[in-house]
């Protein structure tokens, strides 16, 4: 299979020249062992090497000999190399010196002293668009961030396309997978995290049954701001399953653990009125194709459900903003009021500029975003903090283009890095 660019390579080679080894997180199949083959010089198969655990036991500085950049892939299946890693780091007082991947944090109760100073992290998701080269880039993120305006972009795709790539989803194993094939791999995909990878994480036995009904739950609040008490009333409601409330906090927790579980955090500006913040978090599965495999649906179903295609629509184009904001070091925020007023995404850059999304599946609710962000506008404090340096509605069909009133309208097929 013929590799592809992924925009998270820049980031990984400027904390390599900054940093004496790099970690790289993502959930399972991400892409994270070939994107850092790019960069390695050698490489230590933590989870496949028969020997692993008898030098582990013997003398694990072994395991370090190698070419630099030395990829240590899935690390946290010996975590304790984690800290042989950090004092060779401080022997060898050079940086590059290791890649270390993994799709699992390592439990609570394993003792790893701070890498500060010698560790950088980097984040990985699944492929964007403009990685599976769906997306043109005309509109980027950068830009935005900056107000700078741009030109019409006409590369529009149908619905029905957007639902097809909702089922097959970012994964870079379905590159070239038809429709059939990739539902059967992602299906697969949850069965296995269900059964054996949430059971993995700390060597607890949890009940695949109750995970499911939990994948589930999140499939069908995605890209919602849900509580643990509305999880477990769905839960009993739609699956007749049963799950305790510390159970659910467990099971959340292990879903983070593994990257699956990904927490769109709530965005806290100064605002004129006397309207208290919501705090919680949106949740979303780390790719929506997850959703669409957790709760057995089709190109069929989703087309006969357009409401909720709408909320996997947000999961997806949040997904999109999400990893192009990493590549510009900004954070992707939601904002949602007392007063019932909701923005589905700001992204900021630690300077504090900040630009606001809407997110619509089809261009019949533009005026509706459009009301969304001048309301959100119109409630911003200037006195304390300025003004978005854009306004954008992310739609899934249409064309791409800056409306009169400045609010720029960008169909995913546009957005880019």
């Amino acid at each position: 299979m013929t590799y592809i660019k992924r925009i998270v390579e820049e980031e990984l080679a400027e904390k390599l020249s900054a940093s004496g080894a790099v970690l790289v997180k993502g959930p399972k199949s991400c892409g994270k062992t070939e994107t850092s083959k790019q960069f390695a010089k050698s490489m230590l198969a933590m989870d496949r090497d028969t020997q692993v655990p008898i030098v582990m036991a013997t003398n694990p500085n072994l395991l370090l000999v190698g070419a630099t950049p030395r990829l240590v892939d899935e690390w946290q299946e010996h975590p304790e190399i984690w800290n042989y890693i950090r004092h060779e780091v401080d022997e060898r007082k050079e940086k590059g010196q290791f890649i270390l991947t993994g799709s699992a944090n390592p439990n609570d109760n394993v003792r790893l002293h701070s890498g500060a100073g010698r560790f950088t992290i980097v984040e990985m998701d699944t492929m964007t668009w403009q990685e599976l080269g769906f997306s043109d880039g005309a509109f980027s993120l950068a830009g935005l961030l900056k107000g700078t305006k741009t030109d019409a972009s006409h590369n529009s795709v149908p619905l029905e396309f957007i639902i097809e790539r909702l089922v097959i989803g970012g994964f870079p194993t379905l590159l070239n997978a038809n429709i059939k094939d990739a539902q059967k791999i992602n299906n697969g995909y949850v069965d296995l995290l269900c059964e054996v990878d949430m059971s993995r994480v700390g060597g607890i036995k949890r009940d695949p049954f109750k995970v499911r009904a939990l994948l589930r739950s999140l499939a069908r609040n995605t890209a919602t701001v849900v509580d643990n008490k509305t999880l477990e009333l769905d839960m009993k409601i739609s699956d007749n399953n049963e799950v305790s409330r510390n159970t659910i906090t467990d099971y959340l927790d292990t879903l983070k653990r593994l990257m699956i579980l990904y927490e769109q955090p709530a965005f806290n500006p100064h605002i004129r009125s006397i309207a208290s913040l919501r705090k919680s978090p949106k949740r979303h599965l780390c790719d929506p194709s997850l959703c669409v495999a957790a709760l057995g649906l089709d190109v069929e179903a989703l087309l006969n459900d357009l409401k909720y295609t709408g909320f996997l629509f947000e999961s997806l184009a949040v997904h999109e903003l999400n990893v192009y904001a990493k590549a510009n070091d900004a954070t992707v925020f939601h904002y949602q009021d007392s007063y019932g007023l909701e923005v589905d995404a700001i992204v900021q850059k630690r300077n504090g500029d900040y630009a606001a999304f809407e997110i619509k599946l089809g261009v019949g609710f533009i005026e509706e975003a459009v009301a969304n962000l001048n309301r959100f506008v119109a409630n911003i404090d200037t006195s304390k903090m300025k003004l978005p340096q854009s306004l954008n509605i992310i739609t899934g069909t249409g064309m791409s283009y800056c409306r009169p009133d400045g609010i720029n309208v960008i169909s995913l097929a546009a957005l880019g890095k």
